[in-house]
């Protein structure tokens, strides 16, 4: 695999590594790096960008491509859902939509035999 090949795919895995965590993984995460339970959609975001290109080059499978487009799907659901803020922390541990990002999530790195360590540790740009 290319460097450039394995540095995106690890890019995606380790925003897949952050929704699947538990709740509280993630909120010390959050807090580790100062910002809020939205940056881990954004972060997944960015990597589901990456991931068309991962399966043409052998790197992630369709299957996997197809459920990190439904984590994006929920988490975009959520951004238009108004009646409620899914964008805290107290909203991890409890709000659907996370629970299902987490299963989505925790498939694909299971799929992808990506094994789950400690969460990456990331520069957030402000």
């Amino acid at each position: 695999m290319p460097l450039n090949t394995a540095w995106r795919r690890g890019l995606l895995c380790g925003a897949l590594s952050v929704v699947a965590a538990s709740a509280s993984d993630q909120r010390a995460w959050l807090e580790k790096h100062g910002v809020g339970a939205d940056e881990i959609a954004l972060d997944l975001e960015h990597g589901f960008g990456l991931a068309p290109q991962l399966v043409e080059e052998g790197a992630l499978s369709g299957e996997s491509l197809a459920d990190v487009g439904l984590i994006d799907a929920v988490f975009d659901e959520m951004s238009r859902d108004r009646s409620t803020d899914w964008w805290t922390v107290e909203a991890l541990a409890d709000a659907p939509g996370w629970a299902r990002a987490r299963e989505l999530a925790g498939r694909v790195l299971a799929r992808e035999g990506v094994a789950r360590t400690a969460l990456p540790d990331v520069r957030v740009i402000r």
